[in-house]
Order: structure tokens, then sequence, then C-alpha cells
């Protein structure tokens, strides 16, 4: 993971080395090598997934590519913020990795979950949510495309939530391999710790809009933005809506930094008429690069 634009630019082996210094270990070494069961701790995933999408961001910028406008994706919008200038990335890596512990301990393992729900109208989610909860949490945690939604809150409402919305004409309901139910109110006790922390840092306006996951609205200031990052952790991740609020702003093409192409892969349900591509290492750097630029 970022070990291939490492070699190559620079600028991305800079990048990786500031996250090890903030951080006091070798987070370069995780990301290069491995163990990926460790890579895969949420403390580790969050600060490794945001190192990787600003070597990346950093090298489109030394090839001339800058964004009007970004937006990320739960974690993702630390990597917008830095982008932005908001706050620095030493900072940020650091921010993000206790933002992962602070999740993972706010609900014990095994307690929550997460279930990935095709085929639904969010009205339509949010009435199986209600239904479904019998006292417990379960809501909708990331509206990612009109197609896709997934729920959170605890095991056993979100596996009751899961079976009801099939019996009610989901396409399909699938439960998620994940290590905490992100997004929804249990994350409580994190969004308090990591409010104090956020409240600590320094921030500046961010010196292009941030799509705020929170609302899908542009954050201009370093108060709005703080708050958003804060709400974030407890409130539902606003993916599509996001989308539509760029394209309303005249966005045109779409660059996804960092591992993998998710969200490459949600713009063809949100919109298939809009450029999207993702970069995350030499081979679609360079295909980026060879599109003609408007």
């Amino acid at each position: 993971m970022g070990k291939e634009l490492a070699s190559l630019y620079p600028i991305a082996r800079q990048t990786f080395q500031e996250a090890d210094d903030a951080l006091g270990f070798s987070l370069s070494q995780l990301c290069f090598e491995g163990p990926e069961d460790q890579l895969k701790m949420t403390e580790n995933t969050q600060p490794a997934v945001l190192t990787m999408s600003i070597a990346v961001v950093r090298v489109l910028k030394e090839k001339g590519i800058t964004p009007q406008y970004v937006a990320g994706h739960s974690l993702g919008e630390y990597s917008a913020h830095v982008a932005a200038g908001t706050f620095s990335f030493a900072d940020a890596v650091r921010a993000v990795r206790k933002r992962g512990q602070y999740m993972q301990e706010a609900v014990p393992a095994g307690q929550g979950a997460m279930a990935a729900v095709l085929g639904m109208s969010i009205d339509a989610l949010q009435d199986v949510c209600n239904e479904a909860a019998q006292g417990e949490v379960v809501s909708p945690a990331n509206i990612n495309s009109p197609d896709q939604i997934v729920i959170s809150g605890h095991a056993k409402a979100v596996e009751r939530a899961a079976e009801l919305a099939k019996q009610r004409g989901a396409k399909r309901a699938i439960m998620l391999s994940v290590s905490a139910p992100f997004h929804c109110a249990l994350m409580q006790p994190a969004q308090d710790r990591l409010a104090a922390d956020l409240s600590a840092l320094q921030l500046s306006n961010p010196g292009v809009p941030v799509i705020s996951n929170i609302d899908a609205e542009p954050k201009t200031t370093a108060d709005a933005s703080r708050a958003a990052l804060i709400q974030q952790v407890t409130g539902a991740v606003q993916w599509s809506d996001s989308i539509q609020k760029l394209i309303q702003l005249g966005v045109t093409t779409f660059i996804e930094t960092g591992p993998g192409k998710v969200l490459t892969g949600l713009m063809r349900q949100i919109d298939r008429s809009q450029a999207a591509m993702n970069v995350e290492d030499e081979a679609s750097l360079h295909k980026l690069l060879l599109q003609p630029r408007a």
C-alpha cells in the first residue's frame, strides 16, 4: 500500500516519513510490508489510509492537478481537510489514530454490527430500522448511493433490520465484517473524546470548500469544519447527497485518491455521466495524466 509511489516520488516518500515521525512508529513499514492483521486494526487503518491519500494528493499537485472542491467519505473527510489546508498533516494523522482507538473502545467487541442494504429507499429503510430497534440502536450510517445504504448499531438490532429489509423488498442485506458500529449513536463516547482533541487543535479556514459528511454542505471556516468532523462520528455519512451537491456546484471531474476505488464505483450508482477515476499507484496515475484536461 503506497510502496510503489513512495519508491518513485520523493514527495510521497516524504509523506510516509512525516507520518512515521508524527506517530512515533513506522506506519510506512506497516503499509508497505504488513502484517495485514496489524494494518486492519482501525487505529492503524485510519492513519494509513489518510497517509496514502495525502501522498497521492501531493503527487498530483506536483503534476499540476489541484482541486476546486474536496470531500471525503467518513475518515476521508480528514484527508479532504488536509488537502484544503484546514489543518496540518501531522495533526491529522495523530487525530485519526486516536479517532480509530476511540471508535474501537466505544463499544465492546461483538456488541455492535453494520450491514449493507441494497435496493431500498432511505425512507423505507428508516422505517425498517425504527421497527427493528426494539429499544436498541440501529440506524442508517452511510447513505452511499440511491442503491446502497449501510446501517449500524447493536448487533441483534442490525440483524433484525437486515432480515426485515429483505422481507420488505430490499435486493440484498449483507452483514459487514467491521470492528465497530460506526456512525451511529453508540459512538457517542468516541465523539466526546474526539471533540476534546479537535478542540485543542489549531485549524485554519479551508483554502477550498470542503463538502461535509454530516449535511453535504460546503464548509469554508475553521469552526464549521471542526464541528462537522465532531458530529460525523455519530452522524450518518451523506455521501450520495455530497456528490449531488458537488455536481450542482459545477464539478465535472472527480478524482479519488488513496487505496482502492470504492468511491469511483459508487459514482456509477449516483451519476454515471460524471467523469470519475481513482489514483493509487503509478498505473492509475499515468491513466489520469493521459486524460484530456478541461
